[in-house]
């Protein structure tokens, strides 16, 4: 619609223009053929106006239609390169399409340069890796455009080269400190080229290939085994001197002067505790004798140690051999090692069964302190924490038990022989023990009665020790306030069971029993209007002593005299009798 305005305004101002130059013509006078002549012109000057303009147009066109072209054909082209979808133009004129074609290829042409650089790059990083790693290069054509995936690969492998560049780097120099200190302590300089390249060159200049790698390792490993083969030698020189050293009572002023080798094992500390270790044998030599006692003693410990039997100590008989000669000295070393080998293969072994006597003779201690009646004057808490500690061994000793029973029986299966503890299969050794403590409780538990038992009988037969009150006064003894009192009373006083006792009780074999002590602790003055209470508690006890008699009697197992009972008692009844009857008189 409004290019159809256009064209009708356009109409319309040349049709204006024709009519005002129509109206000039007249005005001045122009012929009308003139007038034809200049009309035909105007219409020429027009057309040939809009010749040219269309003309121009065209050319417009033309250019347009050329640089879309060229421009997409590039573009296509660097989006295969660079591996996207082609250029798509739809409802686009053709300005807008070249505009947008030519933008395109320019975002696509630094997009080229950007992936190439990059390209460029990677490769420079990869090429100096692998004269590091000593690898192959990363497979990529260098003169086509990667695509993003390509190089996001390539950026993940560069990555991880570099990865493992740094630490083979990190092995390398761990283990080129190691080689350095490994050969320090063995006092050796690098021989091979290899071994100059590691320990003298630059750290950065040395190969991480995975062969230079593995024969870092097999070097180090070859420096540690000769490392740890001269520490082994210089371990058991020093066992070695050291025991020279005890057997042979060296000074500790010789000790001192070897002291810095008794600690490093380099090569200069083993050749010094070789030397020090060849002059302690020379000198053992001649002390021949002590030397012998001294193992001798040593030999002993370890039979402790590994609970050897009489008989299993009787049967290396080189032990009671009186002739100190170097055969008999071979003899005992050899015994000797024989022993700590047995006792290093079966520490653990042995230490549990340690364990176990251990606790075994604290429970013992224990349970005996449980019968001691002294324990209860403590006043540190020591019986409760005893209490509880045998408690726990009661808990801990069959368990511990079980688990050296299990090992026992691992150890007799694999070296096919019996685990003897003092001649004895430990379970049959563990066994006695306990029969052996029953049979102790038992011992003791029938001491105490039969001494409980023989105390009972000796009170029934004599009575127990008289008991003097404290608190309470004796009848007849004067009390202020009641004299009127004690004049009536004089004669009770006369027959007091102190005086009347002792006239019984004159002789050490006429203890009286002890109903007649409650008699006199019972007694009460007249004055005060009461009845006796001791006479009803010496009745009590002359029936119970009627009864315990008779048990006595009727008993075959006791070792004492009837007659001698019957005739303390009848004495006794007697002088009893007689007491009652002047207190009644008198009272």
């Amino acid at each position: 619609l409004r290019r159809e305005l256009h064209a009708a305004e356009s109409v319309a101002c040349l049709n204006k223009a024709l009519n005002h130059l129509k109206d000039i013509w007249e005005e001045i006078g122009i012929p009308e053929d003139q007038r034809v002549q200049r009309t035909d012109a105007v219409r020429m000057h027009v057309k040939n106006l809009l010749d040219m303009m269309i003309a121009e147009e065209e050319g417009l066109k033309k250019r347009l239609m050329s640089s879309i072209e060229s421009c997409r054909k590039e573009l296509n082209s660097l989006c295969e390169e660079l591996r996207l979808s082609p250029f798509e133009d739809d409802g686009l004129t053709m300005l807008q399409l070249e505009k947008e074609i030519r933008t395109h290829l320019k975002v696509m042409l630094k997009q080229k340069s950007q992936r190439m650089n990059e390209l460029k790059e990677l490769m420079q990083q990869d090429r100096e890796l692998c004269d590091i790693l000593c690898d192959n290069p990363y497979v990529i054509d260098p003169d086509r455009v990667p695509s993003a995936q390509q190089l996001e690969n390539y950026c993940q492998y560069i990555s991880s080269r570099s990865q493992e560049k740094e630490r083979r780097h990190a092995e390398f120099v761990a283990i080129k400190r190691q080689i350095v200190v490994c050969m320090e302590d063995l006092e050796q300089m690098p021989d091979t080229s290899f071994e100059r390249d590691v320990v003298c060159e630059d750290e950065e200049a040395f190969c991480l290939s995975t062969e230079n790698i593995t024969a870092l390792k097999v070097l180090l490993s070859q420096l540690e085994n000769r490392k740890a083969e001269n520490e082994a030698v210089c371990v058991s020189y020093r066992g070695r001197i050291g025991e020279l050293w005890a057997r042979l009572q060296i000074p500790q002023e010789e000790r001192d002067s070897i002291a810095e080798h008794m600690k490093n094992s380099k090569k200069r500390n083993m050749d010094a505790l070789h030397a020090e270790l060849e002059r302690l044998e020379e000198l053992k030599m001649k002390n021949m004798r002590s030397v012998i006692e001294t193992i001798r003693a040593e030999i002993t410990l370890l039979w402790e140690k590994c609970f050897y039997s009489l008989d299993q100590r009787r049967a290396f008989t080189p032990y009671y051999n009186g002739d100190f000669s170097e055969e008999l000295l071979t003899m005992h070393e050899k015994e000797e090692q024989r022993l700590k080998q047995q006792f290093e293969e079966h520490r653990e072994l042995y230490d549990g069964v340690t364990t176990w006597q251990n606790n075994w003779t604290l429970y013992q201690e224990l349970e005996k302190k449980a019968t001691d009646p002294s324990r209860f004057n403590n006043r540190g808490g020591n019986l409760l924490r005893e209490e509880k500690q045998r408690a726990e061994l009661q808990k801990s000793l069959p368990k511990l038990e079980r688990s050296l029973k299990s090992q026992v029986e691992q150890w007799e299966a694999v070296q096919g022989a019996e685990f003897l503890v003092n001649g004895q299969r430990f379970m049959q050794y563990v066994e006695e023990q306990w029969n052996l403590h029953h049979l102790e409780k038992e011992r003791e538990k029938l001491e105490r009665q039969m001494k409980k038992n023989k105390q009972t009988e000796e009170d029934m037969l004599y009575g127990t020790s008289l008991r003097t009150p404290t608190k309470r006064r004796l009848a007849g003894v004067p009390t202020p306030g009641k004299s009127r009192k004690l004049n009536t009373t004089s004669s009770i006083s006369s027959c007091t069971p102190n005086t009347t006792l002792r006239s019984i009780c004159h002789s050490p074999s006429m203890r009286p029993p002890l109903s007649v002590s409650k008699i006199g602790s019972g007694l009460r003055t007249p004055a005060r209007g009461r009845t006796p209470r001791g006479l009803e508690r010496n009745k009590e006890n002359l029936s119970q002593l009627s009864g315990a008699l008779r048990t006595m009697t009727s008993s075959p197992h006791r070792n004492y005299s009837i007659n001698s009972v019957a005739s303390s008692y009848s004495e006794f009844a007697v002088n009893h009798s007689l007491c009652t009857s002047s207190i009644t008189c008198h009272h």
